[in-house]
């Protein structure tokens, strides 16, 4: 094991409250804009964190969020299916495990529109307290609270 690996190993073991990601872990399918700078971001967090992504660039991301189900209201900048579950925009790598773990009856997690201080979204000095939402077809409720 190179040093690099053990020490994101290691973060990421911190990160999920002293567990590690499962080798079998599903792989994160990631669709992006392929200039989309803070997209790139986001994918080098849930990378870090242990997560295995695949990476679709794409120029319009719209009819992938229309078809995993995503309320506009919801909408980011890139979109992301892992195992049963859609992750929009620019979750926290630790919200998504847990709702790996929990394995609760939603379509996803959200985090709309790009919120300073959420991963791939730092500002130095600066960050705003966001939420993460669960969504299904007919509901939304606050899942995780960032503070900024």
């Amino acid at each position: 094991m190179d040093r690099r690996t053990l020490l994101l190993s290691g973060l990421a073991t911190v990160a999920f409250g002293g567990r590690a990601l499962a080798d079998d872990q599903p792989v994160m399918m990631v669709y992006k804009s392929p200039t989309c700078g803070c997209c790139g971001d986001w994918v080098e967090h849930v990378e870090a964190a242990g997560f295995r992504v695949a990476v679709q660039n794409m120029p319009d991301v719209t009819a992938v969020k229309t078809r995993l189900g995503v309320p506009q209201a919801l909408w980011s900048c890139h979109t992301a299916l892992v195992g049963d579950y859609v992750v929009e925009g620019h979750v926290p790598a630790e919200d998504i495990a847990r709702m790996l773990t929990e394995t609760p009856q939603i379509t996803g997690i959200a985090v709309p529109g790009m919120p300073a201080g959420s991963p791939g979204m730092e500002v130095p000095g600066y960050s705003q307290a966001y939420d993460v939402y669960a969504f299904s077809p007919d509901s939304r409720s606050v899942f995780a609270s960032h503070a900024g």
